[in-house]
Order: structure tokens, then C-alpha cells, then sequence
């Protein structure tokens, strides 16, 4: 996953309710649509932070030979720094970089 662009802010934001309803006209399903995307997020996240970390695993789990890793340490800050999912999510909803269907709505 690249890094989210800087332009998604960090911290909470205050939003209008009525800009989340525009493309799908129903306040509920959009919440559902960026809630399911914050969750897809959070997984590619949380996969690509565990496999940078398992470099370094060692096969040797003593507690006397747990050492800091500065690289390790570095890595999980910059992950703690990111934006959280959810907003990263609402930042792509808004913007129509989403893909949904509603499956009851095709039939009609």
C-alpha cells in the first residue's frame, strides 16, 4: 500500500452530513460503504507493517536477548503517524475513489 498523500489530515475532523449522502442518497449506506473500505484498509496496513517487522523475528526468544532495534522502532513509528484508516477511508469516499454496488438496487 503507498503512503496516503499529506493532504488527508491527521487528527478528527468536523464534517457536514449532507456530503456524505450525495452519491449514494442514503446517510447509512455510506457510512456502511466507508466503514467496510476503513476495514480493507486497516488489513493492507496491518499485513504490510507485520511483514516489514518480520525481518526482524529472531528465532531466539529469550528475554535477555530482546535488544532495540532502531530500524525496527522507526518503522512502527512511521506506521503510528499515518492517518487512521477511517479517515483515509472518508477522504476516498468523498472523492469518488470508492467502487460500490448495492446488489438489491441492480435488480430493480
Amino acid at each position: 500500500m503507498s503512503t496516503p498523500k499529506p493532504a488527508i489530515p491527521n487528527t478528527t475532523v468536523t464534517r457536514n452530513i449532507h456530503d456524505l449522502d450525495r452519491s449514494t442518497d442514503n446517510l447509512y449506506e455510506s457510512l456502511v460503504i466507508i466503514a467496510k473500505r476503513a476495514n480493507q484498509i486497516s488489513n493492507n496496513m496491518k499485513e504490510e507493517l507485520h511483514s516489514k517487522l518480520a525481518e526482524f523475528a529472531s528465532s531466539n526468544d529469550n528475554l535477555e536477548e530482546i535488544f532495540e532495534n532502531r530500524e525496527q522502532i522507526e518503522i512502527s513509528k512511521h506506521y503510528e503517524r499515518l492517518p487512521k484508516p477511517t479517515l483515509i477511508a472518508m477522504d476516498e469516499f468523498l472523492n469518488d475513489k470508492v467502487y460500490y454496488r448495492n446488489p438489491s438496487k441492480d435488480q430493480k
